[in-house]
């Protein structure tokens, strides 16, 4: 008689069902709510996986072509070829590094936990690092120029690559901390 009364009992009483207690969650909403989750972490991994990819990308356009202009100054004895190379090359993996630059702040951006980031974590950062190595090229490029304009001096190339590097850096990195606080908004 008992068992027959069990079959009677409404579905909808959550309160006589034996296997699930006050306030369980339903097990559709334990599967929704996990599958949500795997999406978003898998989404989450992309985006690091991406940012590392075009970092890794960038690191190697400009180690071969550091090691090209190496080679260029080698055999060009730092004469007209070095000078047109280096006044092409490096402006060029100056640009390369300003987009990814951009790419991996948008995707630290898309992956911001908290808001903003300190001042020396910004340099710690994907698109930290490769502001300063675009930072670091740009002062180059406007090194070898002031070198090329002065009738190579050797002063004259220090000061303008340093501050073409430090002018680079400090708009780098202010815009990145722009857009961690945009983004943490």
């Amino acid at each position: 008689m008992r068992d027959r009364r069990r079959k009677f009992v409404d579905n909808n009483d959550r309160g006589n069902k034996p296997d699930h207690a006050d306030g369980d969650p339903r097990p559709a909403a334990v599967t929704f709510v996990t599958t949500e989750h795997f999406t978003l972490q898998g989404a989450r991994s992309s985006t690091i996986s991406e940012s590392t990819g075009r970092a890794s990308v960038f690191l190697g356009a400009v180690s071969g072509g550091l090691i090209a202009l190496g080679l260029v100054a080698t055999a060009a004895k730092t004469g007209v070829a070095f000078y047109t190379f280096g006044l092409i090359l490096l402006p060029t993996l100056a640009f390369v590094g300003l987009a990814t630059f951009h790419r991996v702040l948008q995707s630290g951006v898309e992956d911001l936990p908290r808001d903003g980031v300190g001042l020396w974590q910004q340099f710690l950062t994907v698109a930290g690092m490769v502001a300063v190595i675009t930072a670091v090229l740009a002062g180059s490029a406007g090194g070898l120029l002031a070198a090329v304009a002065s009738g190579h001096s050797l002063v004259a190339a220090l000061i303008a690559g340093v501050v073409v590097a430090a002018a680079a850096l400090t708009g780098l990195m202010r815009y990145q901390n722009s857009a961690w606080i945009r983004g943490s908004t």
